[in-house]
């Protein structure tokens, strides 16, 4: 039987995208050629891709006035490149710190302006989303972490500012309903909703480029990937498939409504046991609680080994959670079933009748 595989990322993709991968492996398109062997640049490929880029865009509802690149790199290449292609020479980005992430995230900003923090929980361990901040309208662009991993939160709304709007998407991104349109720049690593890891997603609204007055290295500069067709140097190919794989999966879903909704339902079922259940804590606080990571402790620390028995049985993996926070973090992808959170469930209320 497959594990429940509630691993942060990489992570579960749905079961039909591995055995349409692993025969591609094989041969794909009836080349006679394996998908890991033929060129990026073959039509084939070409295909692929063109097909990877209609599907986000059909997914998110955006326009043409966005380009949707496939780039390496993961989301630590888009912390330097955000800043190269959008903070003036002398410029003053806004960030929100809400994690480990955004930390990140800030620290590469600071090697090219002076940031401005404009809010953080940081003293408060990550524990939720701060709300009471704003951002100066002369900042060159605003840069959140709608979801953060590691420690649980995620971003229920999203502030209406007047310079563009940078948003961190890597471990929420095609799981919820958002205006996407209010976005001008999204990037997200493919390893959690998307695809393996490998490729990275940016969805860039095509007119906030070009103003920094920067002379930006060909390879960290939007425009050059744009002109290329995310092919200025030999995209990952495997992982612009698998992505694409995964993108149609979504769609024949009914696409993100559809998924939101069971998201919705899987969160609430384990939320609720944490909520009801004396052996265990919620670490973020309610009203920002991911609907992708779950983290919570044990009340007693003296019960880890009998409930970490019980999961492991059960055929749970990766449960355990990050070093920054400790106890356990159960990661609710889009395709986690909810026939896996209601295994976990049932190992919870085991510990709880064994205590």
């Amino acid at each position: 039987m497959k594990r429940h595989n509630f691993s942060a990322g990489p992570c579960i993709l749905p079961q039909e995208v591995f055995e349409q991968a692993s025969k591609a492996v094989l041969n794909f398109n009836a080349l006679d050629l394996s998908i890991l062997e033929i060129s990026h640049r073959s039509k084939d490929f070409v295909q692929v891709i063109e097909s990877a880029r209609s599907l986000v865009k059909k997914l998110l509802k955006l326009g043409d006035d966005y380009e949707v690149l496939f780039l390496q790199g993961g989301a630590s290449l888009q912390f330097v490149m955000v800043p190269f292609n959008l903070a003036k020479e002398g410029g003053n980005p806004a960030y929100l710190n809400t994690g480990t992430w955004a930390s990140k995230a800030i620290k590469e900003a600071q090697r090219l302006s002076t940031v401005d923090i404009v809010a953080s929980s940081k003293e408060q361990g990550f524990n939720h989303i701060p709300k009471d901040y704003t951002v100066n309208e002369n900042a060159d662009y605003f840069h959140c972490t709608s979801n953060n991993t590691i420690y649980g939160t995620q971003m229920k709304s999203f502030p209406d500012v007047k310079v563009p709007l940078v948003c961190d998407m890597s471990s929420d991104i095609f799981s919820r309903e958002l205006d996407f349109t209010k976005f001008d720049l999204i990037y997200a690593g493919a390893q959690k909703n998307m695809g393996p890891a490998g490729a990275t997603l940016v969805v860039v609204k095509k007119d906030i480029l070009g103003k920094t007055g920067r002379n930006i290295p060909a390879y960290l500069d939007y425009q050059v990937h744009i002109d290329k067709d995310s092919m200025f140097n030999t995209p990952s190919v495997f992982a612009v498939y698998v992505s694409m794989l995964t993108l149609h999966w979504l769609d024949q879903q009914g696409g993100i409504p559809a998924i939101e909704k069971i998201n919705q339902e899987k969160a609430n079922l384990l939320y609720a046991e944490i909520e009801r259940n004396p052996m265990f804590k919620a670490y973020a606080v309610a009203e920002d609680r991911s609907t992708m990571n779950a983290t919570f402790n044990l009340v007693d620390e003296a019960y880890q080994e009998k409930f970490d028995g019980i999961w492991m049985d059960a055929g749970i993996n990766g449960l355990k959670g990050h070093r920054s926070v400790g106890g356990y973090r159960a990661s609710m992808y889009n395709a986690l079933s909810l026939e896996s959170v209601q295994v976990l469930v049932d190992c919870m209320q085991e510990l709880e009748k064994q205590a």
